[in-house]
């Protein structure tokens, strides 16, 4: 099997589970992703109902860990990050298409973004912890913000970086050289995921192309660690 044809497969799987399960974890992103589309073009964004919805799929997604700073703090600790997301500047990033992230201004915008989200949180961790951290801010949370409120990149979790070493990325890291290759390989094979992603609709949400790179992996990933820990 080619790797195009795992990755789609991969996908579709995880598409299909999240529809088999109507409370199912997956659902959570199809909210979070819901309500911040909505507030794009909304006069007066609920920016506390939106904190709530994102801080119940960082949730979903393993954001409250034990070991997380979030943990120790309300869902209104997200609050700037929604006013910061929702900023017409962004709107660029919102349901992005692959091709676009070679538009300097676009790579400007989102590596602003993800700073801005990286430099609110510093001081945040620091106080929880009681001490300067000396570690980043964790791409992984960086990531699945962009993912749930912009569809803009994939979350790079272990499951996703798993994924992509699996099917011989080079770059498994968050970084702008690895979303190009990512780039690459939806506009290489453009006809085939867009077929498979026109599947991927709830109700009046369509899917974008990173989610369906995000799904891909992250499933590859996820059965290659089930595998070995059988």
């Amino acid at each position: 099997m080619e790797a195009i044809d795992e990755l789609i497969n991969a996908a579709q799987t995880f598409y299909d589970d999240a529809r088999a399960n109507e409370n199912g974890r997956s659902r959570s992103w199809e909210h979070c992703y819901r309500v911040f589309r909505d507030a794009r073009t909304a006069p007066s964004p609920d920016y506390d109902y939106l904190s709530l919805h994102l801080a119940f799929y960082l949730a979903s997604w393993g954001m409250y860990r034990g070991s997380s700073f979030l943990l120790q703090k309300d869902y209104k600790v997200l609050l700037p990050i929604v006013e910061k997301v929702l900023k017409p500047e962004y709107d660029c990033l919102f349901g992005l298409a692959c091709a676009d992230l070679r538009e300097p201004d676009v790579q400007t915008r989102l590596a602003n973004l993800s700073d801005d989200i990286a430099d609110y949180f510093w001081p945040i961790r620091n106080e929880v912890a009681g001490r300067v951290v000396a570690s980043q801010v964790s791409p992984v949370l960086i990531t699945k913000i962009l993912m749930g409120t912009l569809g803009c990149v994939p979350a790079y979790d272990r499951f996703f970086e798993e994924g992509a070493r699996y099917l011989g990325l080079e770059k498994k890291t968050y970084h702008e050289k690895s979303l190009l290759e990512l780039a690459d390989i939806y506009e290489e094979h453009n006809d085939r995921l867009e077929e498979a992603r026109r599947g991927m609709r709830t109700e009046d949400l369509v899917y974008p192309q990173m989610k369906l790179l995000d799904m891909g992996f992250w499933q590859i990933g996820f059965e290659k660690d089930a595998a070995g820990a059988k």
